[in-house]
């Protein structure tokens, strides 16, 4: 009886845990069906946010223009287009150069992918036990260190890699750039995607260094690589030693500190770029000691215009045949007609004439200008005889202001002359004379520089001579609006006063 019992019992509980086994794969299946669904879904989520935000990405070849295209610095060169007279720079805007990635120096490229973003160039980098991931133009090791430090409350980096930089930098708005929010970050990643996925390999990764390099804003009104080198070291960029580029590269993420303004900083940053370029293997243990021994001469905040006021005479002719705007972002190359030999001759003529005649005349300013006859051409252009000198006035370009024309207005006397039959060998008279002034009623009596007379006289002598008295008696001859005439008819529009048509 007792066996019975126990093998019924044995069946019950068997029975029992049958149900319990049927609801414990039920509910099984139902968490993994609704993980399942939690994966599709976040899964079209995701896919969802990446077709939204990377149709708002340009096309590539449209990215690769406003990397460079929101300015770039017109220039102005002498007549052998080898000597730059000046960089025309917006006020509001600064210096812009672009350059194609081969003209840039390897080590300058190597230390920005060293501080910027060090698997640029890498899917997947295995370098010191580490795993370093570059997914499609995102650092995530970078976003996940920052992501890290922004939850415990430290500043441990952007995690921006160089395309979402450049994304950033190109794409996005001024006011979307200063947004500190997780949708802005969503979106820089997803377009940064897109730009490496339109870009892909090798070549697409130089073509994004090339824009993010030509982009970057370095301080003191250097956008690029080139305008960089050529404000701090008054370099080309190719021309830039190791020991400069490292100083350069820092200054894309804070420009405040650069060697101008915080020389001990940027000389801390820089020996830091050259550690990193050391332990990522760029360079060798004593390159990156010989950079950090090299004196840097940094160039002075300022730089003087060559012929400075032939260059704004340039700079406002360039703005009315093209407008402020090609002229202060086209990235214009202006070869100008301008002889530096010739300017630096003038320039140190007028000076010494002003400083013969100081003394005796009190004179303090004098103008130049220098031109082709046959081709019209302005060889030399020297507005006063300091540019910098607000006691004179020295910005005001003498050459070219409206001024009593003087003697210099005598030829266009006598060659209205010669349109009426007079000639070179024709007879006048240097001597004594009154003319009427009205409406004043006391009459004219012109007298010569010497305050000689010399009687009868050919034309041709009284013009080359510069006599007065004959210029005058000549001008009455011909009349007044004759002389004008020929005046406005040789290009003379100054004289206020228009001729009839």
């Amino acid at each position: 009886m007792d066996v019975v019992l126990i093998r019924l019992q044995r069946r019950q509980k068997r029975r029992g845990g049958l149900p319990a086994l049927r609801f414990a794969i039920v509910a099984l299946a139902a968490i993994l069906f609704s993980i399942f669904g939690f994966i599709l879904t976040a899964v079209a989520v995701v896919a969802g946010i990446y077709v939204l935000y990377s149709q708002e990405l340009p096309p590539a070849e449209e990215i690769g223009r406003a990397s460079v295209e929101t300015f770039e610095t017109t220039r102005v060169f002498d007549r052998t287009g080898k000597h730059v007279l000046y960089e025309i720079m917006d006020p509001k805007g600064g210096l812009r150069t672009e350059v194609p990635l081969s003209r840039i120096p390897e080590h300058l490229r190597n230390a920005t992918i060293a501080m910027e973003d060090k698997t640029f160039y890498t899917a997947i980098a295995v370098e010191d036990k580490d795993l370093y991931i570059n997914l499609g133009g995102i650092n995530i090791e970078g976003v996940l260190r920052a992501a890290w430090g922004e939850l415990r409350g430290e500043d441990a980096g952007g995690g921006s890699s160089i395309p979402q930089q450049l994304v950033r930098n190109v794409v996005m708005t001024q006011e979307e750039r200063l947004q500190r929010s997780y949708i802005r970050k969503l979106r820089e990643m997803v377009l940064a995607i897109e730009l490496t996925r339109q870009y892909p390999g090798i070549e697409g990764r130089d073509q994004i260094l090339e824009w993010y390099l030509n982009n970057l804003f370095y301080g003191h009104h250097a956008y690029g690589v080139e305008a960089a080198a050529q404000r701090y070291f008054n370099k080309h960029v190719g021309e830039l030693s190791l020991a400069q580029a490292a100083m350069l590269v820092p200054l894309g993420q804070s420009p405040t500190l650069n060697p101008i303004d915080e020389p001990a900083e940027a000389k801390r940053r820089q020996e830091i770029v050259l550690d990193a370029m050391y332990l990522q293997g760029y360079i060798t243990s004593e390159e990156a000691w010989a950079a950090k021994q090299e004196p840097l001469i940094i160039a002075p905040p300022g730089f003087d215009m060559v012929a400075p006021h032939y260059v704004v005479y340039v700079r406002d002719l360039l703005e009315e045949m093209f407008g402020s705007e090609k002229v202060y972002g086209g990235g214009l190359q202006v070869i100008s007609a301008i002889d530096l030999e010739i300017q630096a001759k003038a320039t140190e003529l007028a000076r010494k004439q002003v400083q013969a005649l100081r003394a005796k005349h009190n004179t303090r300013n004098a103008a130049v200008i220098v031109l082709d006859a046959k081709t019209a051409e302005i060889k030399a252009m020297v507005g006063s005889i300091d540019y910098n000198d607000e006691s004179i006035d020295g910005q005001v370009n003498m050459a070219v202001s409206p001024r009593q024309p003087g003697s210099s207005f005598k030829p266009f006397t006598y060659a209205t002359a010669f349109m009426q039959g007079y000639t070179p060998a024709t007879m006048l008279m240097d001597v004594r004379t009154s003319f009427p002034d009205p409406p004043d009623p006391a009459p004219y009596v012109p007298e010569n520089y010497s305050r000689t007379f010399h009687g009868p006289i050919l034309l041709r002598r009284a013009l080359g001579c510069s006599y007065n008295v004959p210029a005058v008696a000549m001008l009455h001859k011909v009349g007044a609006e004759k002389v004008v005439e020929t005046a406005h008819a040789m290009g003379i529009t100054t004289l206020g006063i228009v001729p009839p048509e």
